[in-house]
């Protein structure tokens, strides 16, 4: 048993080896490789990691000036990916300014004129609740908050209730 003791302490003892340490510049590029990120979120990746604040301000604006890193870019390939996941233009759009993409830059990727927001909340709204009737008015406010919650404005829930209603009530719905 003693010699057990011991053989486990032996282990327990060898230093671990040591990973080279990796240049602020590399560590950017492997985020980067992974996936787009916004200045923001690189700023505070690269602060988690203990970089000095002046040396990641000058290396972000060296990856910008390359090409590597914009906000454009991941504010395009964010729109693209939220909206296929159904979620609506208020919801991207917050979500968008809590990641640090500029005012100006998120209305330049979503426009809430455009009809794919109505399409996209009544294919939401089909998929959730299918085509059953709207009960009672708490069910109906609970299947606008669940809009709501996707990110649709006021307007196209309305809207989206308009075209389920007209459906539930034309000639031959429930047949």
């Amino acid at each position: 048993m003693l010699a057990r003791c011991t053989l486990i302490q032996k282990r327990r003892k060898r230093p671990k080896p040591l990973k080279p340490e990796r240049s602020i510049r590399d560590t950017a590029l492997g985020l980067l490789a992974r996936r787009e990120h916004t200045r923001l979120e690189l700023a505070g990746k690269l602060k988690a990691r203990e970089f000095l604040a002046n040396e990641i301000e000058a290396l972000l604006d060296g990856l910008q000036q390359e090409g590597l890193q914009s906000d454009a870019r991941f504010a395009e390939g964010y729109v693209y990916s939220r909206t296929r996941r159904g979620f609506g233009p208020l919801r991207i759009r917050q979500e968008l300014q809590s990641r640090g993409v500029t005012e100006s830059l998120v209305s330049a990727h979503i426009d809430f004129e455009d009809p794919q927001w109505l399409q996209l909340a009544c294919r939401e709204y089909g998929k959730k609740f299918g085509d059953s009737q709207v009960g009672s008015v708490k069910e109906r406010a609970r299947r606008m908050r669940y809009l709501q919650n996707r990110g649709f404005t006021g307007d196209i829930i309305r809207q989206t209730f308009a075209r389920f209603e007209r459906a539930e009530t034309a000639p031959g719905a429930g047949t």
